[in-house]
């Protein structure tokens, strides 16, 4: 028995070490970066139904614009942010980065809520878009909408880029940095519980601003019931913004000083990984690596099957609810419950799962997931479209609303999936490596990958749009591809398994690699080696 295993057992209780296997002089450690990443998730919860009111509610707009925004504005803004990142860690410690990039973020969507929304009508090209609707065919719809509403497209962009480079880069790069891997079996499934207690509070915190600029106007400077809301939402997102930054300066000043909680010994110098850092290095290391491919693989499929099948959902639920007061009402009780259901998933599946079933298992309940939710909502879906009044008889409710409610329950299982047993078992694929490492591959899995996942998505989006006109009639080509893009899911996680395995020296593997200078993909040269805090722990036996 580990060192570790031992001193968890006199110190925590059977129900302990499922809830909550944290030592208590852990907690300074823990609570800011808890904290820390709350605020952060809970800006993201309430950007991810702002943009999506805005863009798709829309007059002439709708979820057809999704896929065009996602392929020429998310996907050229992430590989812009993630080349000014890696030039900003080039030059800068990385505690100046991210306050930086954070302040760059909050900044923008200040000006957009006071000065952009507020004269809308004059910036946007209303005259010049009506002209191409009525020229272009009706595929063109999305891209059309795009240009009309250019602004509401920079928010759409800005709101992305948030989870792409805030979330997944600032805040996981800096977690995987000073977490070691005893932390982190142990860390990462709490992690998932403070994020998903966040979509809670954002999503009811969102629809009581929503709710409450409908029957009167709490702003003096606004008549417009929308824009009061929009003003309220944002307002929530500085407050937050502001507070991170406050956390994150007060747990690089007054803990991470401690050799406790972090030891620099074990961690190569910010100078040596920043020397290297560069974007071409980024997509190099990602190609020549096995390691690296497996877990780009698996971003890239997650975010090609949430975009295919949630572009579809939300088209639906535009039709259903079609004032953006009320489209951002609905999203964000479905925001709550994601939240809700996600908390419990980390509370009593995702730490345990790891510890009990192994990395693979665990990482094998979110794709398994998404199959069984995606045939019962394309099944649904076709079923109304095609025998509509046998589904009012059977169901006694609309065939929209069934639609609508189906794809609600897909998005809450497999979304609460993510941000929890998805999630937790991702980064921990990270922790093994040094820390140079896993700069460059965060930054090109999760600047790009993810990126690349959602933008292929939109591409077929595109073609299918271009193809057949409606998102209706692109169903049942878009669940092919969906079908397809999962077993290669589960193909990838089971081959980045046998990899993880065999660097963590697990039962599922009886041969350990050297721990001189162990190589993930010695066969193509690939010079990714164990952090050495690593191979301390392993030791201590």
């Amino acid at each position: 028995m580990s060192l570790e295993t031992a001193t968890e057992s006199s110190e925590f209780s059977r129900w302990r070490r499922y809830l909550w296997p944290v030592h208590k002089y852990e907690l300074k450690k823990l609570v800011p970066m808890l904290l820390i990443f709350f605020f952060i998730s809970f800006d993201y919860n309430v950007l991810r139904t702002l943009k999506d009111a805005l863009l798709v509610t829309a007059k002439s707009s709708g979820a057809e614009v999704i896929p065009f925004v996602k392929v020429w504005g998310v996907f050229p803004g992430a590989v812009i942010m993630t080349v000014f990142y890696a030039w900003l860690s080039n030059r800068l410690r990385s505690e100046t980065v991210f306050y930086i990039i954070i302040s760059i973020f909050l900044t923008y969507f200040a000006i957009f809520t006071f000065i952009l929304y507020p004269i809308r009508d004059i910036i946007h090209p209303h005259q010049l878009a009506d002209y191409l609707q009525d020229v272009l065919p009706p595929g063109f719809k999305g891209l059309i909408a795009m240009g009309r509403y250019w602004s509401f497209t920079l928010f759409y962009v800005m709101s992305e880029l948030w989870s792409s480079t805030v979330l997944a880069v600032l805040f996981w790069g800096f977690a995987n940095q000073v977490t070691k891997i005893s932390e982190a079996k142990r860390f990462y499934g709490l992690f998932g519980v403070g994020a998903n207690l966040s979509g809670i509070f954002a999503g009811q915190a969102s629809v009581f601003c929503s709710s409450i600029t409908q029957h009167e106007n709490i702003l003096p400077f606004s008549n417009d019931p929308w824009h009061q809301s929009l003003i309220l939402m944002v307002s929530m997102i500085l407050i937050s913004g502001f507070i991170t930054l406050f956390l994150f300066r007060w747990l690089n000043q007054s803990v991470l000083t401690d050799k406790r909680y972090y030891d620099p010994v074990y961690v190569k110098s910010e100078g040596e990984a920043k020397g290297k850092l560069s974007i071409r290095q980024s997509i190099s290391c990602l190609l020549n690596s096995k390691y690296f491919f497996n877990i780009a693989i698996i971003v890239v499929s997650y975010n090609l099957v949430i975009n295919l099948t949630e572009v579809v959902w939300k088209h639906h639920v535009k039709e259903l609810y079609p004032d953006p007061n009320a489209y951002t009402a609905y999203m964000n009780n479905i925001v709550s419950i994601i939240g809700l259901i996600a908390t419990v998933s980390s509370l009593f599946v995702s730490g345990n799962a790891i510890r009990k079933f192994g990395w693979t298992f665990t990482a094998l309940i979110t794709p398994v997931l998404v199959i069984v939710t995606s045939l019962g909502f394309f099944l649904f879906l076709f079923l109304n479209h095609s025998t509509p009044d046998t589904v009012i008889t059977l169901m006694g409710i609309s065939p929209l609303a069934l639609v609508v409610f189906c794809g609600s329950a897909q998005n809450i299982l497999y979304r609460g999936a993510k941000y929890s047993v998805f999630d937790a078992t991702k980064e921990m694929a990270f922790v093994p490596l040094e820390p140079e490492k896993k700069l460059i591959g965060k930054a090109a899995i999760d600047g790009v990958g993810s990126r690349l996942g959602k933008s292929g998505g939109s591409v077929i989006h595109q073609s299918f749009l271009i193809l057949f006109a409606s998102l209706t009639t692109s169903a049942p080509y878009i669940a092919v591809v969906l079908l397809v893009v999962l077993v290669v899911w589960v193909i990838a996680v089971r081959k980045l398994g046998k990899q993880f395995n065999v660097f963590m020296g697990t039962p599922e593997e009886k041969t350990v690699p050297s721990l001189v200078e162990p190589s993930i993909d010695s066969a193509r040269g690939s010079n990714l080696r164990l952090d050495p805090h690593l191979i301390q722990e392993q030791q201590v036996v």
